[in-house]
């Protein structure tokens, strides 16, 4: 690189980054978001799950609370939490995936008292973060109303943060959520035989 293509770089970035700073010093607001997560990439709940542990890095209290996923599941992260008693509230209260389960009252029995559980950290004020892991998979198949997590999502109070995950996110959730992300799947080890793997699915 030459003397002037340096000043040239030189000149580009410090334009760049007066154009940032007056950007981020436009944002005034802090409000509780509501996050979701959607889409056929993975990554959807471990996107969550370092949300959790960014807050607990700052000693907030935070809760988990799976819709679908079953409480014989060991996972990493699960291990993980279990360090932080003081802060962190897990709850697995799925029945597993409902082409394992086959019963639909079953699936929305489970889904209705994880969400009385849900509704209790939805409602504290102490809870910096709730994720709602696989809701969107209850929402999707109706063994809960969308209109429902509306209202308790509506009535949490105003600092605190969720996060919901899940393939098929309602349109409705996404038009009330603040930040909404998609993850597409590109490439994935399972189409070429690789079975899940401790660390990486669980």
């Amino acid at each position: 690189m030459t003397d002037h293509d340096a000043e040239l770089h030189k000149k580009k970035m410090q334009k760049r980054k007066e154009l940032q700073t007056e950007l981020v010093s436009s944002k005034i607001e802090t409000k509780g978001l509501v996050m979701v997560h959607t889409g056929s990439g993975k990554g959807k709940s471990t996107a969550a799950f370092g949300l959790v542990f960014r807050n607990l890095g700052y000693g907030r209290k935070c809760a988990v609370i799976q819709f679908i996923k079953a409480p014989e599941w060991q996972t990493g992260e699960r291990k993980m939490g279990d360090r932080f008693p003081d802060l962190l509230e897990w709850h697995t209260l799925g029945e597993g995936f409902t082409w394992d389960t086959q019963d639909k009252q079953k699936d929305i029995a489970s889904c209705a008292k994880a969400w009385d559980v849900a509704l209790k950290y939805l409602q504290d004020e102490e809870i910096a973060l709730v994720v709602l892991d696989e809701l969107n998979i209850a929402l999707r198949y109706d063994y809960i109303t969308v209109e429902t997590v509306l209202e308790g999502l509506r009535n949490r109070p105003a600092m605190q943060h969720v996060v919901i995950t899940g393939r098929n996110a309602k349109q409705a959730l996404i038009d009330a959520a603040d930040l909404v992300t998609e993850m597409n799947l590109v490439k994935h080890h399972f189409e070429a035989g690789v079975k899940a793997q401790k660390g990486v699915e669980f």
